[in-house]
């Protein structure tokens, strides 16, 4: 089963320095349909403006995972963390018990476009924790690159909930029979390009819940950029 959730179908905001659509209820945005998948909580798509960003404000029992689809993306936070995300790159923070960051365009002139995820954690009152890699010699592979891992395998980056999250950044069109399980969910995110998931074709910004199957075929075309979560 597939459930579709058109670009054009997300939650809008706009505030002069950030133009963001919602994927899920967020802020302002409420749909009482949409708020959440599985412990998959958020996904904004955001634009910063060059030099402006998100001041510092606080998070608890989140994992905060960000990645730069063009720019570079400047974070600090309450442990001491100073980073620049860049293109190819995947950041994740474990708020846990609490934690206050920042996040600004580095760029002067230019905007910065960057996926904003937040996962439910597996449980409350973890240590806050931070992990930042880049991905960007693997995605030249045109194949599924395993980024984010609840034990980190291949690799990936830590994160505190029985989470796989997969990158697909192709250089050529592909495609792949993806193993799933009907007790688990999962969600696609096209970012750019076409992408068929089970017949359907999804283009930039679309995304897919699908439920109760034992395997999923993908196919993607050139260029096309898209993340798969496999979620309990």
């Amino acid at each position: 089963m597939i459930t579709l959730r058109k670009a054009n179908e997300r939650g809008n905001a706009e505030h002069g320095w950030l133009h963001s659509n919602h994927t899920f209820s967020f802020a302002g945005y409420y749909d009482p349909k949409h708020m959440g998948y599985s412990v998959l909580r958020v996904i904004n798509e955001d634009r910063i403006d060059g030099a402006t960003g998100f001041d510092t404000h606080g998070h608890r029992d989140m994992e905060i995972i960000s990645y730069v689809i063009d720019g570079a993306l400047e974070h600090r936070d309450s442990m001491g963390t100073k980073a620049v995300i860049m293109p190819g790159e995947v950041q994740r923070m474990s708020a846990g018990t609490g934690v206050r960051h920042s996040e600004y365009n580095h760029l002067q002139d230019k905007q910065t476009h960057f996926l904003q995820i937040w996962i439910l954690p597996e449980k409350a009152g973890v240590e806050p924790g931070y992990a930042q890699k880049s991905f960007a010699n693997d995605f030249g592979c045109s194949d599924m690159v395993l980024v984010a891992s609840k034990n980190g395998r291949n690799g990936s980056i830590t994160i505190n909930q029985d989470v796989d999250m997969y990158v697909v950044k192709a250089q050529d069109m592909g495609e792949k029979v993806f193993k799933t399980y009907p007790h688990r969910h999962t969600w696609v995110q096209v970012i750019k390009g076409d992408v068929k998931v089970e017949g359907a074709t999804l283009t930039n910004g679309d995304g897919a819940a699908i439920d109760n199957v034992d395997v999923m075929k993908l196919e993607w075309s050139k260029g096309s950029e898209f993340i798969v979560f496999d979620l309990p």
